[in-house]
């Protein structure tokens, strides 16, 4: 079975950013910027926020960051980001999910300007992306077609199961899998005989939040694997597979950790970038 290596393809990806940005900078005399909102002091997320902080730091893009008490109004949240908005310094905006009991996080995410929803979650960049059109997109997503794309897995008219129907990742992930030329299934709590759904792909995607939710038994042999979940338990990170039941199944799998984590990061680099493109073409045209 081939690991397919989430950390050592998004180390590649901020290589060539790194590369890409100093070019950039020099060209139009600032670097990408990006605003990094974390409310509240949830520990995974303080975690994720400084993963993401410090590869900002390797490739060059400039990460701004708001640390604001749990217990701050909505009103002060979507001023903030009202202000973001408005800065021509800060190409993208993060806010840090989830939020705080009391907060809307819809509406929050929706007062983010759709040219800066780095995260690819505002409804104008979903909409895009469901018609075919050029968006940010969303970063787990984009991140396991990347990665698929790096491995030379070719989805074209192969039946891909979609374990999972969040805005985040299934909706999301299915959509482009079928802009690339899949046959798409997406699987949920209420689907019936979901074992043998999952049998029936050749690519599987499993974003239900369970560990260890995809075993053996439900898979083809010969199937590619992408394990999205990471789940907390007592044995420490485990992803919503069977890792170690499917390594003589599976023709290739990610790893949990390793796998899709690194390449959402690098993901929201890219968009970021991707940006910082669009709002200095802007400046230059008007």
């Amino acid at each position: 079975m081939r690991k397919l290596d989430g950390k050592a393809t998004a180390a590649l990806i901020r290589q060539e950013l790194a590369g890409q940005i100093e070019v950039l900078r020099k060209n139009h005399g600032r670097e990408p910027g990006l605003a990094v909102m974390l409310v509240g002091d949830d520990p995974a997320s303080q975690v994720y926020v400084r993963n993401k902080e410090r590869a900002c730091a390797e490739v060059g893009i400039r990460s701004e960051g708001f640390r604001l008490p749990a217990d701050v109004t909505q009103e002060e949240v979507e001023a903030i980001i009202a202000r973001l908005n408005a800065d021509p310094g800060i190409d993208g905006i993060l806010l840090q999910l989830p939020l705080p009991r009391g907060l809307d996080s819809q509406r929050c995410l929706e007062r983010i300007d759709p040219s800066k929803d780095v995260d690819g979650f505002h409804p104008v960049n979903m909409g895009r992306l469901t018609l075919g059109l050029p968006c940010l997109r969303s970063c787990t997503p984009a991140g396991v077609m990347a990665l698929l794309a790096k491995y030379d897995i070719d989805v074209a008219g192969k039946k891909a199961v979609v374990i999972g129907r969040s805005n985040i990742v299934g909706k999301p992930v299915a959509l482009m899998l079928l802009q690339a030329n899949a046959t798409v299934s997406i699987c949920h709590s209420r689907t019936a005989h979901i074992a043998n759904e999952v049998r029936n792909a050749d690519i599987v995607i499993a974003a239900v939040g369970i560990p260890h939710f995809v075993t053996a038994d439900m898979v083809r042999p010969g199937a590619v694997v992408i394990d999205v979940g990471i789940n907390r338990t007592d044995q420490g990170l485990v992803g919503d597979c069977d890792y170690a039941g499917l390594e003589s199944v599976a023709s290739a799998m990610t790893p949990v950790p390793g796998g899709v984590g690194p390449m959402t990061i690098a993901q929201l680099l890219v968009n970021t970038v991707e940006a910082y493109r669009v709002h200095v073409a802007q400046g230059q045209d008007a």
